[in-house]
């Protein structure tokens, strides 16, 4: 592939469709951050307690949450990709 080519495909995945800008991640992203918080909780949390099931529940829902945001709003090919993938890791979590 010619480098123009290539460089045509490297926009098409990245390219922000609202401002033409690349976008690989986006800042702030408060779901993001409350998987963090839930995933930090958890390591705290005792294994099997009340706490530890709650917080494992919500990581879940916030991925979930967090892969449809981007599969519905994201702004490349990219981002729904990667959406698409979150959403998919997380069902098989839940069937295996």
């Amino acid at each position: 592939m010619t480098e123009v080519g290539s460089s045509r495909v490297f926009r098409w995945w990245f390219e922000n469709r609202e401002t033409g800008r690349i976008t690989i991640a986006q800042f702030p992203n408060w779901p993001l951050f409350a998987i963090g918080i839930a995933w930090v909780v958890g390591l705290i949390a005792s294994s099997g307690s009340t706490v530890a099931d709650v917080t494992a529940a919500a990581g879940t829902g916030l991925w979930l949450f967090w892969g449809a945001d981007e599969l519905i709003r994201g702004v490349n090919p990219w981002r729904r990709l990667l959406g698409t993938g979150v959403i998919a890791w997380q069902v098989a979590n839940l069937l295996g």
